[in-house]
């Protein structure tokens, strides 16, 4: 399993910006596909975004307003978050899942997590 450590959330104002971390513990975190889940209070764990190598996939409430994105010499992903909304408040989570890429939408795809970190947009 891959060791995952996630910063950088906070409060922020609706339309701002901020900008997640991942640091993880693989040293070829290249081979794994990482993703970025939330959960909001009371509801389930959802997607946001996927990558491997330069592929993306972002979850449509998300798709253009957030980027993820990698730096393998930093062992760091990343998810830049702009023009936020409330909606957007969550906890996110950062994920890594070995395997095929295409299929991995699901929390149970992957297979190791970060602690989280609080998303609170206010309006």
């Amino acid at each position: 399993q891959v060791q995952l450590v996630e910063s950088g959330g906070g409060l922020v104002q609706a339309g701002g910006s901020l900008r997640l971390s991942c640091a993880a513990s693989a040293r070829t975190l290249s081979t794994y596909v990482m993703g970025w889940f939330r959960q909001a209070p009371g509801k389930e764990r959802e997607f946001v975004a996927k990558m491997s190598g330069s592929s993306t996939y972002y979850a449509d409430p998300v798709k253009g307003r957030f980027t993820i994105s990698r730096d393998n010499a930093k062992n760091t992903v990343y998810l830049q978050m702009n023009s936020l909304k409330p909606e957007d408040t969550s906890v996110y989570y950062c994920a890594a899942g070995s395997g095929d890429y295409f299929s991995k939408i699901r929390p149970t795809d992957f297979g190791s997590w970060g602690q989280g970190t609080q998303v609170t947009v206010s309006s």
